[in-house]
C-alpha cells in the first residue's frame, strides 16, 4: 500500500527557537508554530481558534533558524509528520506527534532591526517607477519565435526590435 507524509505549515513563532546539540555534535532546533484560523460560524459571529504545532529542524538549517528567527518571526514550513515515543519515570508510556522540517522558509515581514524591531524605510531609495531601466551594450534579448529548425532561439543585440 502506497503512503505519502508531507506537511506544509504557515505561521508564527510562538517563541524563540531552542538551538541544542547532541552529544554527537549535530544541532537540532525545537520551535513552536501557531496556526490561525479565523471563520464566521452558522449564527454570523466571528471565530478564531489557534492550533499550536511542534516543529523540530535539524543541521544547518537549526542553526540558521536560531539565529535569525524569533519570537513572532512568520515561517513556512515543509516537512513530515513524526511520532517520538518514551517512558515517563513512573513507567507510562507518553507519545508525541511534531513536524519534522525538511525546509523552513523565512517569511518577510518588513526589515528588523537587531532587537527585533521594525526598521523605518529607507529615504534615498527611489520608488519603483522613477528608477531607470538600466541598460548595457552586452544586453542582449531572446526571440521567441526562433528561426526554421525547429524553435531554437535567435540572439538579439539591444537594438534591435523585440517582441517582448
Amino acid at each position: 500500500m502506497a503512503s505519502m507524509n508531507k506537511v506544509i505549515l504557515m505561521g508564527n513563532l510562538t517563541k524563540d527557537p531552542e538551538l541544542k546539540e547532541l552529544p554527537s555534535g549535530t544541532p537540532v532546533a525545537d520551535m513552536r508554530l501557531a496556526l490561525n484560523e479565523t471563520y464566521t460560524d452558522r449564527s454570523g459571529k466571528k471565530v478564531e481558534k489557534v492550533c499550536y504545532i511542534d516543529v523540530v529542524v535539524w543541521e544547518r538549517q537549526a542553526q540558521t533558524c536560531a539565529q535569525y528567527l524569533k519570537k513572532g518571526s512568520p515561517v513556512l514550513v515543509e516537512g513530515r509528520l513524526e511520532m517520538n515515543e518514551w517512558k515517563t519515570k513512573e513507567g507510562e508510556t507518553r507519545t508525541r506527534i511534531r513536524v519534522r522540517a525538511d525546509r523552513v522558509q523565512f517569511i518577510s515581514s518588513g526589515r528588523r532591526d537587531e532587537d527585533g524591531e521594525k526598521q523605518a524605510p529607507v529615504a534615498d531609495r527611489k520608488p519603483v517607477e522613477s528608477r531607470e531601466p538600466a541598460h548595457d551594450e552586452d544586453d542582449l534579448r531572446y526571440d521567441s519565435e526562433g528561426s526554421s529548425n525547429g524553435g531554437s532561439r535567435t540572439v538579439q543585440g539591444p537594438d534591435s526590435e523585440s517582441p517582448f
